[in-house]
């Protein structure tokens, strides 16, 4: 056992005597591209989604030093056919690179990770001789061509050097080029059975072309295959709730919201196992990242970047390309650039089959409310403050207050809706009443009787308050408004909730460029 590589067993333990949701499946994904053209990985997430406890998993799998059966035979990769054939085969590198980035700043840090590595790997094959002018590449290829051995290569926040270095400088250059010399050259293929790397960005872009195009990707963009085995399915956080005794709905609520591929209802797995441990919902995902780079990439307004967070946090989507983006947080080009690096970091979610992102939940929408309220947007940190007052206005059924109330938000949201279309107006009643989400479960153009309501709040369990309907008129009035709940016959789909309703009917006048408000109990 080495510090690099054969390290055991002993990190899978740990996480098996933890609270652990069997993602074993990934080992039957991964056995599938051992010595294929395939068997170069990169799996892209955001922070706290299992990345490292996947690559512990699969160390301890694949590790021939250990015994590691017991620690999988409950586990569903025990029943796959490919199970027997791999386990324990290989001689498994390991390499952690947080662990340099701490004791190296500079340029040297490739030197010393080939060095630790190469001294490692030569101390377990003593019966070998070695030249002492060999990288780790030469050394590997070595062992390879006297012993047959194949190795199995782990590379844990591989991207934390391209977040530490600038683009184009010595270090960064070195890391690639030294990635290239163990990975790209053809004699890659002989000295590794598969090669599994995991971090928070894809594979760095030159152009439009990989550094390593030998590598597959599985990104939170382009997940392929890989979608389900990182992040908790619905029925996965259902179990935990009903073994810790929590409140699914809330879970719910704080977490899910992530389309992964084709996994479309994902839950950030650490929050949610933070959650049901300590008995409380919250955000914790202020101890995962700096808002302060989202700020920053919002400060840039890339092409109305500003607009369109604004859009979001009201409940609306936005178009992105994510195909131009190079890679790399510290080069942003446009505000398609911006809205990638939010995908790839976890604060938005992406829809691949539409094309657009939005905030994916409740504590995501916490830690853009704190990007936004560290910037300079005043009207819009003052629009997101007043919405408890609005919605407490709305409960009150004070008109007067609540038509003043979107005044406002209007006013100091122009530059995102120029009032063109109802979407923009459901917008700006989207973000007037962003506090009601505290309380309410809010949809956007939910499908009712015979049409579609503009905005519909459900009350969430334990909240003692009514149910509201809010229909959204141009050149009308608001009477008008109520009206169409009625004859839509919206109220209807509701009747599963108890307590009352209350209608909200808001015009806008584009002549005076004022709101009215009508509001009724049901």
């Amino acid at each position: 056992m080495g510090f690099y590589i054969n390290k055991g067993n002993k990190g899978f333990r740990m996480v098996r005597n933890s609270e652990y949701v069997d993602k074993s499946e990934l080992i039957a994904a991964v056995n599938r591209t051992l010595f294929t053209e395939q068997r170069f990985s990169c799996v892209s997430r955001c922070r706290r989604f299992g990345k490292s406890m996947a690559a512990k998993m699969l160390a301890a799998y694949y590790d021939c030093s250990c015994d590691s059966r017991e620690l999988f035979a409950d586990l569903d990769i025990a029943k796959d056919p490919t199970f027997e054939k791999h386990l324990n085969q290989y001689r498994v590198i390991y390499l952690d690179m947080t662990s340099f980035i701490t004791r190296f700043k500079d340029e040297s840090i490739v030197r010393h990770i080939d060095e630790e590595l190469k001294a490692d790997v030569c101390a377990a094959y003593p019966e070998l001789t070695f030249v002492e002018r060999d990288d780790l590449m030469g050394c590997l290829m070595r062992i390879n061509d006297a012993t047959g051995d194949s190795f199995f290569f782990i590379i844990d926040e591989w991207d934390a050097i391209c977040r530490e270095f600038e683009p184009g400088s010595e270090g960064m250059e070195s890391y690639l080029n030294w990635l290239r010399r163990m990975f790209k050259d053809v004699i890659a293929y002989d000295v590794f059975a598969g090669v599994y790397m995991t971090g928070i960005l894809p594979v760095k872009k030159y152009k439009t072309q990989s550094a390593m195009n030998n590598f597959v990707e599985y990104s939170m963009v382009e997940p392929g295959n890989m979608g389900r085995f990182f992040g908790f399915t619905k029925d996965e956080v259902r179990m935990l709730s009903e073994k810790y005794n929590r409140d699914f709905d809330e879970l719910e609520k704080w977490y899910d919201g992530y389309q992964i591929g084709d996994e479309t209802s994902m839950f950030n797995p650490n929050s949610v196992i933070q959650a049901v441990t300590r008995g409380r919902c919250r955000s914790y995902w202020a101890s995962t990242g700096a808002y302060e780079t989202v700020a920053e990439y919002i400060n840039m307004n890339f092409e109305g970047l500003k607009d369109d967070i604004i859009a979001m946090l009201g409940g609306g989507t936005v178009k992105v390309n994510t195909t131009r983006f190079l890679n790399d947080i510290s080069i942003i080009h446009s505000k398609d650039d911006a809205l990638t690096v939010l995908i790839h970091l976890g604060y938005l979610s992406f829809d691949w089959k539409r094309g657009v992102c939005y905030i994916p939940n409740y504590e995501v929408a916490d830690e853009l409310t704190n990007a936004v309220e560290s910037t300079d947007w005043t009207p819009v940190i003052r629009a997101l403050k007043q919405s408890e007052d609005l919605l407490q206005a709305t409960l009150e059924g004070d008109e007067e207050a609540v038509a003043k109330g979107v005044d406002a938000v209007h006013d100091e949201s122009t530059s995102i809706l120029s009032y063109n279309n109802e979407n923009s107006l459901a917008c700006v009643i989207s973000l007037a009443y962003y506090a009601a989400r505290n309380h309410y479960i809010v949809h956007r153009e939910l499908a009712s009787g015979k049409g579609f309501a503009d905005i519909v709040m459900i009350p969430r369990k334990n909240v003692d308050s009514p149910a509201l309907v809010v229909e959204l008129k141009f050149n009308r009035d608001a009477d008008a408004a109520i009206d169409q709940i009625k004859r839509k016959q919206y109220p209807a789909k509701l009747e599963e909730y108890e307590g009352h309703l209350l209608l909200v009917g808001v015009n806008y006048d584009k002549e005076t460029k004022t709101h009215c408000c009508k509001i009724e109990k049901h």
